[in-house]
């Protein structure tokens, strides 16, 4: 088929559909996305099938199978509208407004951080749209993979050369216990006498329990005694019920030590330091939106780590605001 027939018979409503059916593996869950019946996404499946002349996808019982079309379109598809949101926004930035996109993956730890630069970001670009999924690192590292995100933000800089990485705040690691616990009256407590207690952990695949697992392991002292709770506010609930102890990132229990529900004794080796940062694939062409971001947020470095570092307080010099 020639180019121009091809470029007649294609739409971007095809491309969209055929996207979601492609990242969520299935019809009826991209119907339920788009907002469309499950036999409209399969209407609009099956005339960009016949346009290119080659099948996409292939049922086998209740399987969503992928051919290697889909992998070729799903590429290019990446390609196009990431021109047309770069086209979109710089005509945006022609009438004096940035408009548009943004698209954020983040480590579940980060959820604490990332608010705070959003509502800078916000303030300064009210007509951009955010999106903000929280995932874990695994998840992560798929999405970097997949390029289905602008950015990532994450903790401990993955060893791949096709990713870029810019530390934007350091991650404090603590051992935390509940009030009262023996550790916090100890002398000179260790960490294999922390680790006799139960440690309350995240699941596999987390940036808090992966740093856990190494220090441990550089110290040569085995994790016995676990118990994997999903999500960091599980296992602050765990601790605070004398479940076990655990190690979170400080600006995840900081209310908590302030107000005395939770404590941090004094192990050698802690806290265990890394930095969020965040992550882009240097395939993936930045936006003028991305880059809108990526610049305040070297604005904003020695503000965050003020207030991370800070103790917690209600602001009242706030000098921006956020406005639908």
């Amino acid at each position: 088929m020639t180019q121009p027939a091809l470029l007649n018979r294609l739409t971007f409503r095809q491309l969209q559909v055929f996207q979601t059916v492609y990242r969520q593996h299935s019809y009826s869950r991209a119907a339920a996305e788009l907002g469309l019946t499950q036999p409209a996404v399969s209407a609009q499946i099956r005339q960009l099938e016949q346009a290119l002349g080659q099948s996409l996808f292939k049922y086998a019982g209740k399987t969503l199978h992928v051919l290697p079309p889909a992998d070729a379109l799903a590429e290019s598809i990446g390609t196009i509208f990431s021109e047309v949101a770069s086209l979109q926004m710089a005509l945006s930035r022609l009438t004096g407004t940035l408009r548009g996109e943004l698209n954020i993956a983040a480590v579940s730890t980060a959820q604490y951080i990332v608010p705070h630069i959003l509502a800078r970001f916000r303030a300064r670009y009210p007509e951009v749209r955010l999106r903000l999924r929280v995932v874990n690192r695994n998840e992560a590292l798929a999405h970097l993979a997949e390029r289905c995100d602008d950015l990532v933000i994450m903790g401990m800089a993955p060893e791949d050369s096709d990713l870029t990485f810019m530390p934007i705040l350091h991650n404090d690691l603590l051992p935390i216990v509940w009030p009262g616990h023996p550790l916090l009256q100890a002398e000179q407590p260790g960490l294999a006498a922390f680790t006799r207690y139960q440690v309350l952990m995240r699941e596999p695949g987390s940036g808090t329990r992966l740093a856990l697992e190494t220090f441990t392991r550089q110290q040569q002292l085995a994790l016995d005694h676990t118990l994997e709770l999903g999500t960091s506010e599980a296992i602050k609930q765990g601790v605070m019920a004398r479940l076990g102890v655990a190690v979170l990132p400080r600006v995840a229990v900081q209310l908590e030590l302030q107000s005395g529900l939770l404590a941090t004794p004094k192990l050698p080796g802690f806290p265990l330091r890394h930095a969020w940062g965040v992550v882009q694939h240097r395939e993936r062409y930045p936006t003028p939106v991305t880059e809108a971001f990526m610049q305040l947020l070297r604005e904003l470095l020695p503000e965050l780590e003020q207030l991370f570092s800070d103790s917690l307080a209600p602001r009242s010099d706030a000098t921006f605001s956020c406005l639908p």
